[in-house]
């Protein structure tokens, strides 16, 4: 009897742990993080929302005007959703604003709800005001805090910047903790802001990484697996955003998708921002994904009148003279080339090797580098550089003001915590040019398409391959004494 009653208890028991744990598990989670706003198509009319949730939900945005009125059934939302590395991803591409307006939103279940965030679109006039960053590149929580420190102090020094750019590398290892921390340290700043963010290698450890993460406009993507490409305009300036993940660091379709974005706007200023730097003298600059910029990258540049390249990638701040076929040219008539530095603690020297051998020393106009020990700022007037200035220790950060046909570029190097609160400027360029120069001669369509890319891909492979017997070979192997001395005597390569 006590068996039979015993057996009876614990299948009673078995069905009541199952019946339990199926209402608990029931309880979905569904708060929302890694919440972000970015630059999407028409930024006088859009914006892109993406939040991610723990479990799969039903989630949505809600878009309220200046006054907190609940303006989401004037707007047009257009939902997407996926996952990705175990958790979900959710997409709100909001159309059909008002330029010049501020608006907030949250993002949620209709229950449980984020904090509200705020944007305000272009207001159509001939300027435009933004941040530049590169390579936060972190993986502990206290170092993501002290690159989302300098960017607070940017804000501090240039309130309220109609978007906000990061050079790529937003992480270290594409781990979910990694990105986690990015978004949990940056929380108060990308709520308040618009972000243009550019794709890093760092970023693209895992596939469809980066596309899962922000909701930007990717019908001009000649790729999407390893980061994205795409445009927009802001006031009098163009914004091109590459893509250096894309096979070895730029496909001959992505080159050919820059061409035409280019020739088809009539804005006075022209913007390419992309992570891997043509021209650096960092540990990246010697290798051959980086050079192959200087070749095939650049060229576009010069055919389509480009004014400036952001870059981020080799951790370090430097800036070049204007330059047209690899040669310097007079103001106004070449690109400027600007390595932004990093927002971050990871921080790079200067390989001597480099100089003249991967970048010749007549090209550089400014060259700051951050790292702690080194400290070294060059000057353009002597041609050397001096070690130790304790004012270029820190974490980098550009300013951009663009009013009519002045652009004005400032660089600033915040420092550490342990070494004070200050904020030192360190570098200012100023461009000016007669407005209403520019024509459109390209109006077709330059949105992606597979094909052209997958028969485009054998000649891609072959310039690469060519440029780096050709070229780079015979420059890597004339600066290999000089390569051996530097990891011999400073330890560096």
């Amino acid at each position: 009897m006590r068996k039979t009653l015993r057996a009876a208890l614990s299948v009673l028991l078995c069905f009541a742990v199952l019946f339990c744990g199926g209402v608990f598990a029931s309880a979905a989670d569904v708060t929302p993080f890694r919440i972000s706003c970015v630059v999407n198509g028409d930024t006088q009319s859009a914006r892109g929302l993406c939040w991610y949730t723990p479990d799969q939900a039903a989630t949505k945005a809600v878009i309220y005007d200046a006054s907190g009125a609940d303006i989401t059934d004037e707007v047009a939302i257009t939902y997407s959703d996926g996952a990705f590395d175990g958790n979900y991803w959710h997409k709100a591409t909001v159309t059909g604003l008002e330029k010049g307006a501020t608006y907030y939103y949250q993002v949620g279940d209709g229950s449980v709800w984020s904090p509200k965030g705020t944007f305000t679109t272009d207001d159509g006039d001939d300027s435009v005001r933004f941040i530049s960053v590169g390579d936060p590149q972190a993986s502990s929580l206290e170092s993501f805090e002290a690159a989302a420190r300098v960017l607070e102090k940017a804000t501090a020094q240039f309130p309220q910047p109609d978007f906000i750019d990061i050079l790529g590398d937003f992480t270290n290892d594409c781990t979910n903790e990694e990105w986690d921390n990015f978004f949990l340290s940056h929380a108060a700043l990308l709520g308040a802001n618009t972000l243009a963010p550019i794709p890093g290698n760092h970023d693209e450890k895992k596939v469809n990484s980066f596309v899962s993460m922000f909701d930007t406009d990717t019908s001009g993507s000649v790729v999407t697996l390893n980061g994205v490409n795409y445009s927009f305009d802001y006031g009098p300036v163009h914004v091109a955003v590459v893509n250096t993940n894309d096979l070895f660091s730029i496909s001959s379709a992505q080159l050919g998708w820059l061409k035409r974005d280019m020739q088809s706007t009539d804005r006075d200023w022209k913007i390419v921002m992309m992570h891997k730097a043509p021209y650096s003298l960092g540990k990246d600059g010697k290798w051959p994904d980086a050079q192959y910029l200087q070749e095939q990258f650049a060229a576009v540049c010069d055919e389509t009148n480009v004014d400036v390249v952001m870059c981020g990638h080799d951790h370090m701040y430097l800036r070049t003279k204007p330059l047209k076929g690899n040669a310097v040219v007079g103001d106004g008539e070449g690109t400027v080339y600007v390595l932004g530095g990093t927002c971050g603690t990871k921080r790079y020297e200067i390989r001597k090797f480099s100089i003249d051998a991967f970048l010749p020393k007549d090209f550089i106009q400014a060259n700051v580098v951050q790292k702690r020990g080194w400290g070294d700022v060059y000057d353009p007037a002597t041609g050397e550089w001096t070690q130790d200035e304790e004012f270029a220790v820190g974490g980098c950060f550009e300013t951009f003001e663009v009013t009519g046909g002045t652009l004005t570029m400032k660089t600033y190097i915040v420092k550490d915590a342990e070494d004070g609160e200050g904020v030192n400027l360190v570098d200012t360029m100023t461009l000016t040019k007669a407005t209403g120069q520019n024509e459109i001669t390209y109006e077709g369509d330059n949105s992606a398409s597979t094909v052209n890319y997958a028969t485009g891909l054998l000649g891609s492979v072959i310039n690469i391959f060519h440029y780096i017997f050709r070229v780079w070979l015979p420059k890597f192997f004339k600066a290999i004494p000089n390569i051996l001395k530097s990891v011999i005597e400073e330890d560096t390569f």
